[in-house]
């Protein structure tokens, strides 16, 4: 049992970008712009190859695949990593929305937290203050989450487990009796490697042979409106 956990708790993680908020287009249109700058021209298509890594870890990813010139003024890895993450600030700030159910799904969760049975916490590989800005946008900064960690300062980002066992630590919930819920293919890989249940809830614009490589996930939806309290229940041991 990992130290500090309550055998007698459960809990449900979630990831954000995606899932909880559309914002994954946001993130291919404003990787787009920033790399074009640098003369790296990507495609939506090339986007979605890094959907769910940390962004310090996409510039690693593509510099690796296309090395740019990184002696002009605003071209590093770091520098191209910033702008894209002062870029989401602004587009989340400005236009950011709840996913379908949503509300609907964090209803369920007060109830069953209200019982006393469950914890809630967000794992998310983006850095702490988009994190806080979706929040704000999303008005679920006070009295939703119990833990709120980003894989910022974890040594890897998703799809290494870290971020989830991270936070299952500071719900003081052993890992196995936590259920993540995830958009991206890397997020899933990152709690089943937790040893969590996974709920994956794959873009709606992903082909059927796409949505087959979530197949290992414990349950794979369409929506947060499919997430039912039977579900959450079965998936819990509740």
């Amino acid at each position: 049992m990992m130290p500090g956990s309550n055998d007698g708790i459960s809990a449900i993680i979630f990831d954000m970008d995606g899932l909880m908020v559309d914002t994954e287009p946001m993130w291919r249109a404003s990787e787009i712009e920033v790399f074009g700058k640098v003369g790296l021209k990507l495609t939506e298509a090339d986007c979605y190859q890094t959907t769910g890594l940390r962004i310090d870890e996409v510039s690693e990813f593509w510099y690796e695949k296309h090395p740019w010139d990184e002696t002009k003024p605003g071209s590093t890895r770091k520098d191209v990593t910033q702008a894209i993450i002062d870029e989401m600030v602004r587009q989340i700030g400005a236009k950011a929305t709840a996913m379908t159910g949503l509300s609907e799904t964090l209803e369920l969760c007060k109830k069953l937290k209200d019982k006393g049975i469950l914890r809630l916490g967000l794992a998310s590989s983006s850095h702490l203050v988009l994190i806080e800005a979706v929040l704000k946008r999303l008005d679920l900064t006070e009295g939703v989450f119990d833990v709120v960690c980003s894989a910022e300062k974890e040594p890897f980002g998703k799809p290494h487990p870290g971020v989830y066992l991270t936070t299952a630590s500071k719900l003081g919930v052993d890992a196995t009796r936590c259920v993540a819920v995830e958009d991206s293919l890397n997020g899933v890989i990152a709690a089943k490697a937790a040893k969590m249940k996974c709920i994956a809830i794959p873009d709606a614009s992903l082909s059927e042979e796409g949505r087959i490589k979530f197949s290992f996930a414990d349950a794979l939806l369409k929506t947060l409106l499919e997430v039912d309290e039977n579900l959450v229940n079965k998936l819990l041991g509740l």
